[in-house]
């Protein structure tokens, strides 16, 4: 899959306009056919595309909203989490996971997270419930599911609900189970950088409770229970037929596109093994989808300069935990500490991975980063 490079061309981190290449014809035949219908909103695309996702994930219900981070907030909105309530998440995660719990009317607390792969610590989640926690929302970070075996089994014991946050995982499992299925709403963006992406936001909440789908789906429209009709107090977040056309043809090359990162993945893997940099750990389990390739780079500025000079571009996800964000500083005042987040945050490095890689360009970013570390 992918184009051809020379031996000097530059390995970019991503290139989204070679990712529309190989399906461009059917991208824009799926567009067309929505823009021949004339109906932009809540039609048959978003329907169609809501079955075949909720299928794929093994859930009874998917609702297409507006953006991950919607999904998440109306998750949390339509189990009833709000004014007053405290919702545990991860010190390590994007923004995002934080910005809905607020939007959602209720206070993030952060936990800390296991230091092979930086997904969710249980000991620190349980550690950091209290009296006010109503929720927990665990990250299943660069394509890989938590411990959600633990988590389960923490959050059961306080009776909370636990929302999955797979904006990195979709396609993910954790013993056999998909990430999305296993806690009480798995929340998914189709940002364009993700395993399954949209031409621009879009999101879905999935759920296997259908009293939490109505819930979801009048939420995201205002409210409304039926035209002029109002049961609750709502939002504008609809994914729309354009974006839900264009991901009904991705999704059918899901499962081809997260092998293919499984396979720069397995290569990556091999060639790093005896190298100073070191690659997040692939736990027990788990059935990884490699949004990101992440490894640890001791001395992260010189191996990013080094990297460049080798014409190969990286990313860093994330450089700060969410307590050393400007806005979120007062997150600090925790019942845990955060030690290991922080540890990471200032080592974690992200190599190019893509399913429109080539072979020779796998194989340069895999030279290079041994090269280079």
């Amino acid at each position: 899959m992918g184009g051809t490079t020379g031996a000097d061309t530059p390995v970019a981190f991503l290139d989204l306009a070679r990712a529309t290449e190989a399906s461009r014809g059917e991208l824009e035949r799926a567009i067309a056919s929505v823009l021949d219908r004339g109906r932009f909103l809540l039609d048959e695309e978003t329907a169609s595309f809501e079955r075949e996702f909720a299928a794929a994930i093994e859930a009874d219900h998917a609702i297409g909203v507006g953006s991950g981070t919607d999904a998440l907030e109306l998750a949390l909105r339509g189990l009833g989490v709000g004014d007053g309530a405290e919702v545990v998440t991860q010190a390590n995660t994007c923004i995002p996971t934080v910005a809905a719990i607020l939007r959602a009317g209720a206070r993030p607390v952060l936990c800390d997270v296991e230091p092979d792969a930086g997904t969710m610590d249980p000991k620190s989640l349980a550690a950091a419930i209290g009296p006010a926690t109503r929720a927990v929302i665990p990250v299943h970070l660069y394509g890989q599911c938590a411990d959600m075996d633990a988590i389960m089994e923490v959050a059961g014991e306080h009776r909370l609900p636990v929302v999955e946050d797979c904006a990195q995982a979709t396609g993910a499992r954790f013993r056999g189970k998909t990430a999305g299925s296993i806690g009480a709403a798995g929340c998914f963006s189709f940002y364009p950088t993700k395993n399954l992406a949209a031409l621009g936001d879009g999101g879905a909440v999935v759920t296997s409770d259908g009293g939490l789908a109505e819930k979801v789906g009048r939420i995201r429209q205002y409210g409304q229970s039926r035209r002029d009709e109002y049961a609750t107090v709502g939002v504008n977040s609809r994914i729309d037929e354009l974006q839900a056309a264009v991901l009904r043809v991705r999704l059918r090359r899901l499962k081809q596109s997260n092998e293919r990162r499984g396979e720069i993945a397995g290569r990556y893997l091999d060639v790093l093994r005896e190298a100073s940099v070191e690659p997040l750990r692939v736990l027990e389990d788990r059935d990884h989808v490699f949004h990101l390739f992440v490894v640890k780079a001791p001395d992260r500025d010189r191996f990013r300069a080094e990297m460049s000079r080798r014409g190969i571009g990286t990313s860093v996800h994330y450089p700060a935990p969410i307590h050393r964000q400007a806005p979120y500083r007062e997150l600090a005042r925790l019942p845990v500490g955060l030690e290991v987040a922080e540890r990471m945050c200032e080592v974690v490095v992200s190599l190019p991975l893509h399913p429109d890689l080539s072979e020779a360009e796998v194989e340069r970013v895999a030279e290079a980063a041994r090269a280079s570390a």
